[in-house]
């Protein structure tokens, strides 16, 4: 029986979890994804975990947050004054917002701070600063 390798083409389940047990995202309830090992496409750690396993194999991996998102950096922490805000735009806690650069690259970021003043956005990953677990299985090795 063959096991996934670099470059090969896999359709996996998953259920990615924190480390409270919480759960963040998972395929169960939709079509497994489909990636190319080695390509980037997904975090270092979950392309690793996948390597060497074989079709319907399941296991369970903790992947540190060096191998998932990163530390947060606190450099992607920006104060931003209420007026640069779009006036239609009412900022609350959590809220996500998109910025250009003025390379006309889109940025994510979430509101993390209000004040009288200014808004405080944060550029992070979500899951940065966080160990992840996750259930994996092979559903197809092409």
């Amino acid at each position: 029986m063959s096991q996934v390798k670099e470059n090969d083409t896999v359709k996996v389940h998953y259920t990615g979890k924190l480390n409270d047990g919480r759960v963040f995202d998972s395929s169960l309830e939709r079509e497994p994804i489909e990636i190319t090992i080695g390509q980037g496409m997904l975090i270092p750690g979950f392309e690793n975990a996948i390597i060497d396993m074989k079709v319907n194999e399941k296991k369970t991996v903790e992947i540190t947050k060096e191998d998932a998102y990163g530390d947060i950096n606190e450099e992607l922490f920006h104060k931003v004054a209420n007026e640069q805000l779009p006036p239609e735009v009412k900022p609350e806690l959590g809220m996500g917002l998109t910025s250009k650069s003025e390379d006309g690259r889109e940025h994510q970021f979430r509101v993390v701070d209000i004040q009288d003043d200014h808004i405080v956005v944060d550029g992070n990953h979500p899951l940065a600063g966080q160990a992840l677990t996750f259930d994996l299985e092979v559903i197809e090795i092409k």
